[in-house]
């Protein structure tokens, strides 16, 4: 059973900021005929904003396709964004803009950024040992050599619920969640601030899914780490996150705190979500919303609002302008021109 997060609810907005997206993007070239030449832009990520606090769990939800992964790669520098600025609280607790260090001024910063892949069995190098694994991220950040490194290895591994004579096995000799357990592990070797994790449980059994999500809050409060969680899970997202934001075709459309996203949303697209979310009791089952047409095209976005072509509230303003960013209930933020008169129903 998943332990819901005991301490959601204690931040408010004045604690310390440890990652700050503003005006985010990451847009790709639309490549068409036989010289390949760029004929539009794929906007993965459009004009992101956002901060997230020490400590805390942000979850960030979506449909497949609408660039959580990609805001969180953009965000490790795996790949480079468009245009933004990513600021992050550094060693030296003064902020930097990873957006304009060159790879070797980004390198003492890239230990204090880690990730959780969403695949277990394909993030990890068959090739490779336990302790190579792990032990890698400790060598690279010249944290740990020799004996050190492989007792640091060692902890790690109790750390996670593993067992230390397994250090000489391979990936494959592993079940799903040991391997997992493997990932996070070697996501804290190099002793980060923040993990973006993407997807940590998706591959996983339901049973095992409530382990890995538990480890993760233990962890969480015994090293005071910061997540950005994405996931497609909205009951996931409701026990273990502070706060929860909600992306479409880009944009960040929504973004407050858990128990107020659910139990008021106030932007339809994050109502139509909650809705779908299945229930084990058929008595309580909630009617599902049906959201008519099909998700926007990223490279040809409608104007106005990105959702007004499948919103049953849409209205003339919705067709032509583009929703500002709007606090509609307090540290509640949403992009849609009625979300202070729509009473939408929350999960």
């Amino acid at each position: 059973m998943i332990r819901p997060n005991g301490k959601r609810g204690d931040r408010e907005r004045g604690g310390n900021v440890l990652l700050e997206l503003r005006g985010l993007k990451k847009h790709f070239p639309v490549r068409h005929g036989f010289f390949r030449r760029t004929v539009g832009r794929l906007r993965a990520v459009d004009d992101v904003s956002l901060a997230v606090h020490e400590g805390e769990s942000l979850g960030l939800v979506g449909e497949s396709g609408c660039g959580k992964t990609t805001l969180g790669r953009c965000i490790l520098r795996v790949i480079d964004a468009t245009e933004g600025e990513i600021l992050f609280r550094g060693g030296d607790g003064e902020m930097v803009d990873l957006m304009r260090l060159d790879q070797k001024a980004l390198r003492p910063h890239r230990r204090l950024l880690q990730m959780i892949f969403q695949d277990p069995f394909s993030s990890l190098d068959p090739r490779m040992t336990v302790l190579d694994i792990v032990g890698e991220p400790l060598y690279e950040s010249g944290l740990a050599r020799g004996k050190q490194l492989v007792e640091r290895v060692k902890a790690l591994m109790a750390d996670v619920g593993l067992e230390v004579k397994h250090l000489r096995r391979y990936p494959h000799a592993f079940s799903g969640g040991q391997r997992q357990r493997i990932g996070i592990a070697r996501a804290l070797a190099p002793q980060p601030k923040l993990i973006v994790c993407d997807e940590p449980v998706s591959a996983l059994d339901v049973s095992v899914q409530a382990q890995i999500l538990n480890l993760l809050q233990d962890l969480q409060t015994g090293r005071g780490l910061t997540y950005l969680f994405i996931s497609h899970d909205l009951a996931v997202v409701q026990h273990t996150c502070d706060r929860v934001a909600v992306m479409y075709v880009g944009r960040v459309v929504e973004l407050a705190r858990t128990e107020d996203l659910f139990e008021r949303p106030r932007h339809p697209y994050t109502e139509a979500l909650l809705r779908a979310v299945p229930k084990p009791d058929p008595d309580l089952a909630d009617e599902p919303i049906e959201i008519r047409g099909e998700v926007a095209n990223p490279a040809d976005p409608p104007p106005g609002c990105c959702f007004h072509p499948r919103c049953p509230h849409a209205r003339d303003i919705c067709r032509t302008d583009r929703p500002p960013w709007d606090e509609a209930a307090d540290t509640h933020f949403a992009a849609c021109h009625f979300a202070r008169e729509l009473h939408l129903e929350g999960a």
